[in-house]
């Protein structure tokens, strides 16, 4: 484990990294997957030195095709690649990546390169071709053919809404409002079968009031219009006036 830490260490000193993005502790959290070249010879009996490593992992990407479109897609990526410096250029960098694309069973020009160095661009460039770049927003970088025959799909997301576009509530909310919002019973009947019960001399059939209704209606009978409390005390008194005039007629 101080191994991957130590090359760790190494390769983030060399692309000028503030910090390792290659630990024990960080293999030990995500599946990615390390390649790790070391020198095998006879003399050192298995126990070589480090010379390099490989680290790719999947990762959820939403790329940019060539139209500018959004693509969701989850390619296999390059996370960290590093060479010592005493033995760049000697065909250990080819040596490891090509045991990784036959591992992987994966094509060069599928893959995604996580913030590539100058040297990682040249080095794509001399042995796998990858020239032209698909402009991104994101730290990933893809070439010309990613997406060409590519084994796993990618699937390509909607375009977003104008501004303009987007309602305060949805179609289904209005219709659900405008079901609820309607006239009070008996107004909410329609007018033929107002009509109908009226001619027949009886009142529609009401359904059974909600609870809401029923206390509605009592504060209906118990809190009279005033108009109406008026003439009721109007007829009363007028009736107690002619008792009160009938009953002088009958003592003269």
């Amino acid at each position: 484990m101080t191994v991957i830490d130590e090359i760790g260490k190494a390769s983030a000193k060399a692309q000028r990294l503030p910090a390792p993005i290659t630990s024990a502790t960080r293999m030990q959290t995500n599946q990615h997957q390390l390649y790790i070249l070391k020198d095998c010879t006879a003399k050192t009996a298995g126990r070589g030195v480090v010379i390099g490593f490989l680290k790719v992992g999947y990762k959820k990407l939403f790329v940019l095709d060539h139209k500018g479109s959004h693509i969701e897609a989850e390619p296999l990526c390059i996370l960290d690649f590093y060479i010592h410096e005493s033995l760049q250029r000697h065909g250990f960098g080819k040596e490891v990546f090509n045991f990784m694309l036959r591992t992987e069973q994966v094509e060069p020009q599928h893959l995604a390169i996580d913030r590539p160095s100058e040297k990682f661009t040249s080095f794509l460039k001399k042995h796998y071709n990858l020239r032209s770049t698909i402009p991104q927003v994101n730290n990933f970088v893809i070439f010309e053919g990613f997406f060409r025959d590519r084994k796993a799909p990618v699937r390509k997301l909607p375009p977003k809404r104008a501004e303009g576009e987007i309602k305060p509530y949805s179609l289904s909310d209005r219709e659900f409002l405008k079901h609820d919002e309607g006239l009070p019973w008996p107004l909410s009947q329609s007018p033929s079968y107002l009509n109908r019960a009226g001619s027949l001399g009886s009142s529609p059939t009401r359904a059974r009031p909600s609870p809401g209704e029923d206390e509605f209606m009592k504060s209906l009978r118990v809190c009279r219009p005033h108009s109406l409390h008026r003439a009721a005390s109007g007829e009363q008194e007028e009736s107690s006036q002619r008792r009160r005039t009938r009953g002088k007629k009958k003592q003269l």
